[in-house]
């Protein structure tokens, strides 16, 4: 009890930190994308009604996240869960001319005997894709390991959630230090019967989105014009970025590895400049988004590759970011990176022994 109880206090004091910051900056976020929201159709295969969860939507990823999608013409029916806020949250979105619903949903109040949590249930329940943003942010000198303790107790009490209530859902995992949290995850599924690697996946699109706006702006090219395979993890340098797979670019030594390291490092950029105030929030949010509408689009018949964390077995480590080809059951096919450059393969090298302690950190963990 001490123990949850500890939990729910930090989880509070983030949420309340964090909604500050997040209500000044998504107003921007907003007007952008309400204005692309009014200039486009819905999806025209409305025969697969899509509900999306999102649990921490109070917080600085969460709100931007529910946000958006709620813009997306690929959500039908929207749920926000957290400790506290969120039938605020979902009040305020429900105003956006869009077809999506909302539901707000907070934890259920204690009870004798104990019972499930039957508010967690009311947001997961029907869910086809669960988003968890949950957790403490980063803060100057910290870096995703740091946060361990506490986000992964946090992922490990939503996971059972929803091993409960929506054993079906693929779940994205966004909440750091993604290299742990999603073998925490998956441990949580094995002990409820309910693990499916397909419909478990750690989202990093947004070193995909670093990568590519960092090379775009490099080579004067629109970043919406590149694609960049980064594969490995989520942290540090267990992001590897493939620039040399990108066909038409010539980079210098100096500028390849000044490129690699920022991808890498570039949530250390944004916790940097926010000066105490947060981490990477809003391009998270934006990288969540996207990720979040590839899958519901893989979901009704398109086809989809995007990059993910995922269970694999092409390198020695257990859990490995790559392509993966998306369809109606989650991940379809986990894809092969190609070839590196003997650049690339000093850093894969180097990335190997890091990644796999960090997987071996979540399922001690659970064990």
């Amino acid at each position: 009890f001490l123990h949850k109880f500890f939990i729910f206090k930090i989880t509070f004091y983030y949420s309340a930190m964090m909604f500050s910051t997040a209500s000044r900056s998504i107003a921007q976020v907003a007007s952008a994308a309400a204005k692309r929201s009014m200039t486009r159709g819905f999806h025209a295969s409305g025969a697969v009604d899509a509900k999306v969860a999102v649990l921490g939507a109070n917080g600085g990823i969460g709100q931007p996240l529910s946000l958006l999608l709620k813009l997306s013409p690929e959500v039908d029916e929207l749920a926000c869960y957290d400790i506290v806020g969120t039938p605020g949250v979902a009040a305020d979105l429900s105003h956006i001319p869009t077809k999506t619903k909302l539901v707000g949903s907070l934890p259920s109040p204690g009870s004798w005997p104990p019972k499930s949590n039957e508010g967690l249930g009311a947001a997961l329940e029907g869910c086809d894709v669960v988003v968890i943003p949950a957790g403490v942010p980063r803060k100057p000198g910290m870096t995703r390991d740091d946060l361990f303790n506490t986000n992964a107790s946090i992922v490990k009490t939503l996971v059972e959630g929803v091993a409960e209530f929506a054993p079906n859902a693929i779940i994205a995992i966004i909440s750091n230090p993604v290299n742990s949290t999603v073998p925490i995850a998956a441990e949580v599924l094995k002990k409820h019967g309910v693990y499916d690697p397909k419909k478990l996946v750690g989202v990093t699109t947004l070193d995909v989105i670093r990568a590519n706006t960092f090379i775009g702006s490099h080579q004067g090219k629109d970043p919406q014009d590149v694609d960049v395979t980064v594969i490995g993890g989520h942290a540090g340098i267990t992001i590897l970025p493939l620039f040399s797979q990108l066909e038409g670019i010539t980079l210098s030594d100096e500028d390849r590895e000044a490129l690699t390291v920022r991808t890498q490092f570039g949530g250390d950029e944004v916790v940097k400049a926010k000066a105490g105030a947060g981490s990477a929030t809003l391009s998270m949010a934006y990288a969540g988004y996207l990720f979040t509408e590839n899958v519901l689009k893989a979901i009704k018949g398109e086809d989809v590759v995007q990059c993910a964390y995922v269970e694999s077995n092409l390198t020695e480590a257990k859990f490995f970011a790559s392509p993966c080809k998306f369809g109606p059951n989650g991940v379809e096919e986990v894809l092969p990176f190609g070839e590196l450059s003997a650049y690339e393969k000093t850093w894969f090298d180097k990335m190997i022994p890091d990644l796999k302690n960090q997987i071996q950190k979540g399922i001690d963990f659970v064990n």
